[in-house]
């Protein structure tokens, strides 16, 4: 299944009053950054959380067994605040490397939390057979189409709030970096950064194939998807996106920089954009106007130097 830009505008309006449209600070001339960390449950992912739920109530699929997913942490939170908002029970599997911050709020959330495993791969394995024994809704952290729809309406209000030649995107499982390719399509150039320690669309791209790859580093804990989406796959192939890679130690210097300059307290994962301009893995050309994606604030506080 291919997601195309008329299911992001469907989403845009299925999800609309459900979601912030999160404001776009511009830093200089050429550069701004779309502050998704403001974002319900600290990420973009309530966006795909909630198409996902709300197609499901529309086809009848939601039932009172309520939803199950696995994740690091974020698609955790995303999961969990739209089920509660439907008014169904979220059970939540994350592996017991997730920061105890995420795991702390996902219960303030009203989640059944599940810690299982060292990787979200297991965790992963683990909701499947859950939802197969219960029946309740799979919510996967980024590989389905309605969640890659919804993570693609960052890209739509991106075109109605800025003007761009460049989006620079956080890169995991790939369901937001494909979705905001699918939404902007042509209109600009979309490149997606990863941290060197969890290369995944790089080695994915290398390959021409959807390959396993081992991941680790500061980032993981967002960023740790050992195998790229398929549905984001054949959107990134469809929009000439590439991969650049940022070092761990470029990653911590630039969560630092966004809380010392703009006062914006990150995850690492969402530090990786900003990473990439702060330490010239990305240069972008002269007049070029980039912006950033700041993805998640869903960290521990007292690691911000």
């Amino acid at each position: 299944m291919t997601v195309t830009r008329d299911d992001v505008e469907a989403a845009a309006h299925r999800i609309a009053g459900r979601v912030r449209r999160t404001p776009v600070l511009r830093v200089s001339p050429t550069l701004s950054l779309k502050l998704e960390l403001l974002q319900h449950a600290g990420s973009f992912k309530p966006r795909g959380a909630f198409n996902r739920l709300l197609v499901a109530k529309e086809q009848g699929a939601l039932s009172g067994q309520g939803i199950v997913t696995a994740s690091g942490g974020n698609a955790g939170l995303a999961g969990a605040y739209a089920a509660r908002e439907l008014g169904v029970p979220a059970r939540i599997f994350v592996p017991m490397t997730a920061p105890a911050t995420k795991v702390a709020r996902l219960r303030t959330l009203d989640a059944d939390v599940v810690q299982i495993g060292s990787e979200y791969a297991e965790a992963y394995e683990a909701a499947v057979a859950e939802a197969e024994r219960t029946g309740a809704l799979l919510l996967h952290a980024y590989d389905q189409p309605e969640v890659v729809a919804g993570q693609g309406t960052i890209g739509l209000e991106l075109l109605a709030e800025a003007e761009f030649d460049t989006v620079l995107v956080a890169v995991g499982g790939g369901g937001l970096v494909g979705g905001i390719a699918t939404a902007l399509g042509d209109r600009a150039q979309v490149v997606g950064i990863e941290p060197e320690s969890a290369p995944t669309l790089a080695r994915t791209l290398d390959a021409g194939e959807l390959v396993d790859v081992q991941v680790g580093g500061v980032a993981a804990d967002s960023l740790g998807a050992r195998r790229f989406g398929a549905l984001a796959f054949e959107a990134v192939r469809a929009n000439g996106v590439r991969s650049v890679l940022v070092s761990d130690d470029s990653i911590v210097a630039a969560r630092d920089e966004l809380w010392r300059e703009y006062q914006l307290a990150v995850e690492h994962g969402a530090a990786v954009a900003y990473a990439a301009l702060q330490s010239g893995a990305y240069r972008p050309a002269a007049g070029e106007r980039v912006v950033a994606i700041i993805c998640g604030a869903n960290t521990d506080l007292s690691t911000i130097g």
